[in-house]
């Protein structure tokens, strides 16, 4: 046990649950940093914290060792939709961390970019990670601030969020006896559970190794969208109706949002891993849990 003091802004968020749950089951001193309260955080680690109000950063960075950014907009289409909004919160809000992080003495700042960061789609949402990317390697050189950027792929989990897309998947899928997809199916994604993403994020601020680095968290299970269709479809008894068109996902990667950037990044991959299949149970089984419908 240590109490290494970490602060999780958007730590009542999806990713940001896990991370806060994991880092209390190794130890940290931990505080969760958002606007609102979660059912899957207690509220003993909660403080609410708006990140664009700088003097509310600063007060919860005194005597922090460590700092994790997963606030700010984490849909690409509500970033479409509202544009001004996201930069302001993607950007500005973290701006004021890092300048927070730097008052504070702060020895180490992680940030939790996306792999449209790398990518020439992704619109507003990838711009404003790509903008923030380089701001929080600017505060390395300039005042010296550690950081470790992790760039985050196809993330699913059991619990409730608006941006968890598997879970809202099945959770539709149960409630309609459809799936709807508005590409061709083909989309290439490398899921990993979130369970096993909070675990590899708190091994990055164990080890020297990932400092001033940018880390690649994906899954190892490669497939197409359709072939998860498919493979929701089969445990639930082949009794989904499947339908794809090909007219509102032209703002997503289809292959590999990897388009050419000086940057290089390191690939890191979670052994052992929560397999897709069971993850897709659990997941199932949250929603029966929670719903008075019978899978």
């Amino acid at each position: 046990m240590h109490n290494r003091k970490v602060v999780v802004f958007g730590g009542n968020g999806f990713l940001g649950s896990y991370l806060v749950e994991e880092l209390i089951a190794q130890g940290y001193d931990v505080i969760s940093a958002d606007l609102k309260e979660s059912k899957y955080v207690d509220n003993k680690y909660f403080r609410e914290c708006d990140i664009l109000d700088i003097d509310s950063v600063n007060k919860l960075l005194q005597g922090v060792e460590i700092v994790y950014n997963l606030a700010g907009y984490a849909s690409l289409d509500d970033s479409i939709s509202n544009p001004m909004q996201a930069i302001e919160l993607n950007v500005m809000g973290n701006l004021n961390i890092l300048e927070a992080c730097t008052e504070n003495n702060v020895k180490r700042f992680v940030y939790a970019s996306s792999a449209y960061a790398m990518s020439d789609k992704g619109s507003f949402y990838g711009i404003s990670k790509l903008t923030s990317e380089k701001i929080t390697e600017e505060y390395y050189k300039k005042f010296g601030l550690e950081f470790t950027i992790v760039r985050y792929g196809s993330v699913y989990g059991e619990r409730d969020y608006q941006n968890n897309y598997i879970y809202n998947l099945l959770k539709k899928s149960v409630a309609t006896g459809e799936i709807n997809h508005s590409g061709d199916g083909e989309e290439i994604r490398e899921y990993i559970h979130a369970a096993d993403v909070a675990k590899l994020a708190v091994d990055i601020i164990k080890s020297d190794e990932f400092i001033n680095e940018h880390i690649i968290l994906t899954g190892v299970e490669r497939m197409q969208r359709k072939e998860l269709f498919a493979m929701v479809n089969e445990i639930l008894g082949d009794k989904l109706t499947i339908k794809l068109s090909d007219d509102g996902y032209h703002d997503h990667y289809k292959t590999t949002p990897y388009s050419f950037h000086p940057t290089r990044s390191k690939k890191l991959v979670a052994n052992p891993y929560i397999d897709m299949g069971q993850g897709l149970i659990e997941c199932l089984k949250d929603i029966e849990a929670n719903s008075s419908e019978t899978i």
